[in-house]
């Protein structure tokens, strides 16, 4: 085999989805095998994300730029990891985290360390001969997701009166991830076709998905289930829904209440809140809410768990914000049901791989994730099949930095010429 030793690792200064810089990296291999990454940006963040470095001179990219980040890998990081074996990537993950010596990867940033670990894993999938899936996952990876697709955007991701984030399809119709993302193809051009029908618009959010101008979660999860219907689908049956609340971002600390900042300005207290949502799971075919509180609203949390959560999915993004620390506090009191997974909220591989593990062995699902400012990068594609997650986030099926991972998926699926299968976590 060749040479696995690093020979070089180089960053650079790249754009997003959303016309900001963000860190690629790329690592060579003495033996000649290369690995690429490039590194996601969150638009809604958590409060306890790992940190992501940016410049501050707003003379550059209003002051989003992420020179530091790349002279960090360059310089420093470059030094401390060549000629380094990239087979060993825990070894090297590890060497990425003392090398910064901070808990929030501050020093280095976040973004500087996540490229740089993902670089390396392609670099030593290439090196060895296989798809990433294989070389994380093994000879047993073979379960393809059901994608939780992002086709209504409100939140901190759309210019509309909806307080919620996204408004999602879950496709659990077949057995194949081919037909479930057909379907919700299908699903997505008939919704477009009732916006235009009622006359509203049919722009798209940062994650792809439409941006009506409507104010209420109701209107948009009725607008969903008219749309599965005209497509020739059954709701609950072959399609479900899900929403991702941001609740952390309607939570207002000083009356402790949540408000309906965007549309009504109405305050309910948590309680109230997780009455919604039963009223919903009631009538609707919704079977997952990610983020239906505060981030810090542990109380909170577990009284939704204990109130709704034999009945529906509770997924902790900025509660958990794929940190083993946090996710074992969720497990502790009973917070959440679920997880997902985005790789540049802890900053390295193998500390996501060791958060998918700890939730699998608990019970709790897990989805992998993209962000909002996204890139052509399919990374997640891989991990969520080489971890058997199940299920995966990377928005609607359309802009190129979105179906570029569900593109990914189809060809894994491809690859696997009929080894690979597909299990609705909702059954």
């Amino acid at each position: 085999m060749a040479s696995s030793k690093i020979s070089r690792i180089q960053a650079y200064e790249c754009l997003d989805s959303r016309g900001f810089p963000t860190v690629a990296v790329q690592a060579q291999l003495e033996g000649g095998a290369i690995g690429c990454a490039m590194v996601p940006s969150g638009a809604s963040t958590g409060e306890f994300e790992a940190h992501e470095l940016r410049d501050g001179d707003e003379q550059r990219y209003l002051g989003k730029g992420v020179l530091k980040a790349v002279e960090n890998v360059n310089g420093p990081i470059a030094a401390a990891l060549k000629g380094g074996d990239a087979l060993n990537l825990a070894t090297l993950d590890r060497r990425l985290i003392e090398l910064d010596g901070t808990d929030a990867k501050s020093s280095l940033g976040a973004n500087a360390i996540l490229g740089t670990s993902l670089a390396l894993a392609h670099a030593g999938a290439a090196c060895v001969g296989l798809p990433l899936f294989r070389y994380l996952g093994g000879s047993h990876a073979r379960r393809l997701p059901v994608p939780l697709v992002n086709v209504i955007n409100g939140g901190a991701h759309a210019g509309n009166a909806l307080d919620f984030q996204e408004f999602m399809l879950v496709p659990h119709k077949s057995s194949t991830f081919f037909e479930n993302i057909r379907a919700v193809a299908e699903v997505f051009h008939h919704l477009k076709k009732i916006l235009v029908k009622r006359k509203l618009a049919t722009g798209l959010g940062d994650e792809g998905g439409f941006a009506p101008d409507i104010g209420s979660p109701v209107e948009a999860l009725d607008l969903l289930v008219q749309a599965i219907e005209a497509a020739g689908y059954e709701p609950g049956t072959e399609m479900s829904l899900a929403l991702d609340v941001a609740a952390s971002e309607l939570f207002d600390e000083s009356s402790g209440s949540y408000v309906f900042k965007k549309s009504t300005q109405q305050k309910v207290s948590a309680q109230e809140l997780v009455g919604m949502y039963e009223e919903w799971i009631e009538k609707y075919p919704l079977v997952s809410i990610e983020d239906g509180l505060d981030e810090n609203d542990w109380d909170g949390w577990t009284y939704m768990t204990e109130r709704i959560g034999s009945r529906v999915q509770l997924v902790g993004d900025d509660l958990f914000v794929t940190n083993v620390r946090r996710l074992t506090q969720g497990i502790e009191q009973g917070a959440a049901n679920a997880i997902l997974i985005k790789l540049n909220q802890i900053g390295t591989v193998t500390e996501t791989i060791q958060t998918v593990q700890l939730a699998h062995t608990n019970g709790y699902h897990s989805i992998i994730s993209h962000r909002s400012g996204e890139t052509e990068d399919t990374t997640i594609a891989d991990l969520c099949v080489a971890l058997g997650s199940g299920q995966i986030k990377t928005g609607s099926v359309c802009r190129g930095e979105r179906t570029a991972k569900y593109n990914r998926l189809l060809w894994i699926e491809t690859l696997l010429a009929g080894e690979s299968f597909v299990e609705n976590p909702f059954a």
